[in-house]
């Protein structure tokens, strides 16, 4: 898998964006998944609220989450894309196992939307959205119960 995502057609590159971002989530790479992000991204997720700033995403949301979880992936089956030259969208389903304060694991199920701009060729993510399905538990400890307690 490539760091930068440089294929002409919108739609297979928000399926290479989101199959990349699963590996990135899932191997806790925080260095790799920030090549797909723009800079100046705005997202917000399941932990973060609205954040401006790739240093404020991984601060607020990846660190605070990636840890804590196992299986992190993506529905690529389920992938709905759409876009033209410069700018694409699309939405996909994910799993994790999460772990409630005594490490006891949970099916922690969500979904997630993207926007990409391509900027010098090369697609970035400009807006991502992740939300937990209704009922999830939203907070997640890891195995051993040590993640924080907000």
């Amino acid at each position: 898998m490539a760091d930068e995502i440089t294929v002409a057609d919108p739609e297979a590159a928000v399926r290479e964006w989101f199959d990349a971002l699963g590996t990135y989530c899932a191997n806790v790479d925080y260095e790799s998944a920030r090549d797909i992000f723009a800079d100046d991204v705005r997202s917000f997720g399941t932990k973060a609220e609205i954040v401006s700033g790739l240093d404020r995403l991984q601060e607020n949301q990846w660190t605070g989450i990636w840890p804590y979880i196992e299986g992190f992936g993506f529905d690529l089956e389920e992938v709905i894309a759409f876009g033209d030259d410069d700018l694409a969208w699309g939405a996909a389903p994910w799993s994790s196992t999460g772990f409630d304060e005594d490490g006891e694991p949970f099916h922690r199920p969500g979904r997630a939307t993207v926007v990409l701009e391509r900027r010098d060729g090369v697609w970035l993510a400009v807006h991502t959205h992740f939300s937990l399905y209704p009922g999830t538990p939203q907070l997640t400890y890891g195995p051993d119960g040590r993640g924080e307690r907000d």
